[in-house]
């Protein structure tokens, strides 16, 4: 009877510890080794920097020329000849009203006009007769003045009816809103068939060049007011630079502010502004120390900000609050790093599986 070969239970139980633990030593190898397969990322410390105290303000763009028309006498919307959007001429016709009884009131007026002429002509005539007859002695010297003063009035009232009658005629041009200007039309008002008054807008209009911002700065820092050579206009993607700057004498009752307008340049960017388009304001001040990080190091997620702080295993994401953005300098972080912190360069890589820090 063959005996049978039996481990001894205390080897056993040696056996298997020693593989659970080189199991673990080999698992976290491999892993180590895998980390390293992922992007190495170039950090910086997070510290402070010199750069330009900023303020960022918005600001409105607006037509230096904008212009609401309106009617300057009574009568119905006959055409609305524009809609908004429209380019017009100067001098051009953009609606039309019910000239009718301004027609009726140069009808009147000339025919006033012609019956004066005749008096006047009547008058004349009696004049030459009266000095005639001075002359040959039939008539008084009291007669000559009264046919003088007569045909003076007749004069008087010729030269007033001419004017009633271009006094009417340009009443009747009122009846034609034209364009005052090279211009777009920003809105109209009215519709054909509506009533229009005196004073009531009927549409607006505006030049597409110069155009202007405006912003309101506060009153209670009237004497920080910024200078021309410091501000900055955001338009989209582009940076403008004002040619002029117009700071209003008075502050705002309401609001308490004070009014600033910037002039636009007529070329590049500032072609492409338009009339009510908002636009970023930045004035520069006096250098300060701030704490910075690259745009790229930033990772926005919905209304979550972070970065990736470097660690001895990865990196890791802390929250962040943000300040202004101080463009190739970097971005402000007001809350949420601690100075010395290496910062991850590139968030995006630095969030990918196995990311590392550079050497």
């Amino acid at each position: 009877m063959k005996k049978r070969f039996e481990i001894p239970s205390a080897l056993t139980s040696a056996w298997l510890a020693i593989g659970l633990i080189l199991g673990p030593v080999q698992t976290h190898a491999q892993s180590a080794q895998t980390a390293q397969t992922g992007p190495a990322v170039k950090v910086i410390a997070a510290g402070q920097k010199s750069v330009a105290n900023v303020n960022d303000i918005d600001g409105v763009v607006e037509a230096v020329m904008q212009s609401t028309l309106s009617s300057q006498i009574a009568g119905r919307v006959l055409s609305l000849n524009v809609k908004a959007g429209d380019r017009v001429k100067a001098g051009q016709v953009l609606a039309t009203l019910d000239d009718r009884e301004t027609q009726t009131g140069v009808l009147r007026s000339q025919a006033q006009l012609q019956q004066s002429d005749a008096e006047l002509r009547q008058l004349q005539m009696a004049l030459k007769r009266t000095q005639d007859l001075k002359t040959q002695g039939f008539v008084s010297a009291a007669a000559l003045d009264l046919a003088e003063a007569q045909y003076k009035a007749a004069q008087a009232g010729r030269d007033s009816a001419g004017a009633a009658t271009q006094q009417a005629k340009v009443t009747q041009s009122f009846s034609k809103i034209t364009a005052p200007y090279d211009a777009w039309v920003l809105e109209t008002s009215v519709q054909a068939g509506d009533l229009a008054m005196p004073g009531k807008p009927l549409m607006t209009v505006y030049a597409p060049q110069p155009l202007r911002v405006v912003m309101q700065w506060p009153a209670s820092e009237k004497n920080t007011l910024p200078k021309l050579q410091d501000i900055q206009i955001q338009l989209g993607a582009e940076t403008i630079k004002p040619v002029s700057m117009q700071i209003m004498p008075n502050a705002d009752g309401i609001s308490q502010t004070i009014g600033i307008k910037l002039d636009l340049p007529r070329a590049g960017a500032a072609l492409n502004a338009a009339p009510g388009q908002q636009v970023r304001v930045r004035t520069a001040g006096t250098s300060q120390a701030k704490g910075l990080v690259p745009g790229t190091a930033i990772l926005h997620r919905g209304e979550m900000t972070a970065v990736y702080v470097a660690q001895e295993n990865g990196f890791v994401m802390k929250l962040v609050r943000l300040g202004a953005d101080h463009g190739s300098a970097g971005v402000e972080i007001w809350a949420g790093l601690k100075e010395g912190e290496r910062v991850a360069v590139d968030a995006v890589q630095a969030g990918m599986k196995g990311a590392h820090v550079a050497r």
